[in-house]
């Protein structure tokens, strides 16, 4: 390919990938400077920008609503789920990359399975199972499924992530006569922490914006958690479009954040193993 063709090739790659971008990126902005408006002001120009901003909407939404208790309820369950997932995942993960054992394969492959079950199948065989055991409608009952279905992944990345640290490490930590689980937690698990943080963070938005588990389990709106709350808020401010744009742009805020905040760790997590080896 000549020099002119592969000039012409590189500029509509980019001009693809530009429009594409944006796309992406104006729904957000168009949902961000919407919220500022008035209802009269978004009716007579859907896409125009504001002509005065409007902070009260704000206002409302966080002082007359139960949004706050949303925020707070998905925030404890995505703490949760995060905690343990990160933390089953690491031992499970260790334990079947260090150490070879009858059963071993069969248990990682019944592992990796759960990432190819829809999550939709399962909701009804949930819903009676965990009604049958009571354990419906409780502040901690979306945590359990995010973290059964967070489980695999996490698995499944920090075993291949542990495989390329070398056992020698292992074996002289055992030398100097520490133990399986020193081992584990003060030297294997600091070498882990990138792939750990990246486990956090690809979990963080399935367990923030989980919303069929919270949907069937959850009957009481004070669980309700962020998405199952803006259900709400559409039949509440079915005429007041901006309010209804301030409560999806609150919702979207703490997500968003993370991931401007750590989308090149998400990346540099998962190369981190191909790179170590």
């Amino acid at each position: 390919m000549t020099k002119g063709r592969k000039g012409v090739a590189g500029f509509f790659t980019n001009l693809v990938t530009l429009i594409y971008s944006v796309t992406c990126i104006y729904p957000v902005i168009w949902m961000a400077y919407s919220s500022l408006k008035s209802t009269k002001d978004f009716e007579s120009n859907v896409i125009g920008l504001p002509t005065a901003l409007k902070f009260e909407n704000y206002v409302t939404i966080l002082s007359g609503t139960d949004l706050p208790i949303y925020m707070v309820n998905t925030i404890r369950n995505t703490a949760i789920s995060l905690v343990f997932i990160v933390l089953f995942g690491f031992v499970n993960g260790f334990i079947i990359s260090r150490y070879r054992f009858k059963g071993r394969g069969a248990l990682f492959t019944l592992y990796m399975l759960g990432m190819l079950v829809p999550v939709h199948a399962l909701l009804v065989p949930m819903y009676i199972l965990f009604s049958n055991a009571g354990l419906t409608n409780a502040w901690f009952t979306v945590a359990l499924p995010n973290i059964a279905f967070g489980l695999p992944m996490a698995l499944f990345l920090v075993e291949g992530y542990v495989s390329t640290i070398p056992p020698d490490i292992d074996e002289a930590a055992a030398i100097d006569g520490a133990s399986f689980s020193r081992t584990m937690f003060t030297i294997i698990f600091p070498i882990a922490i990138p792939i750990l943080i990246t486990v956090g963070i690809i979990n963080f938005f399935g367990c923030w914006n989980e919303f069929s588990f919270s949907l069937v389990l959850l009957k009481s709106q004070r669980l309700y958690t962020v998405p199952l709350g803006l259900t709400l808020f559409k039949g509440t401010y079915r005429n007041d479009y901006p309010r209804m744009m301030t409560t999806m742009v609150l919702a979207m805020v703490p997500a968003l954040i993370i991931y401007v905040a750590f989308s090149k760790q998400i990346i540099k997590g998962m190369m981190a193993g191909a790179i170590k080896g």
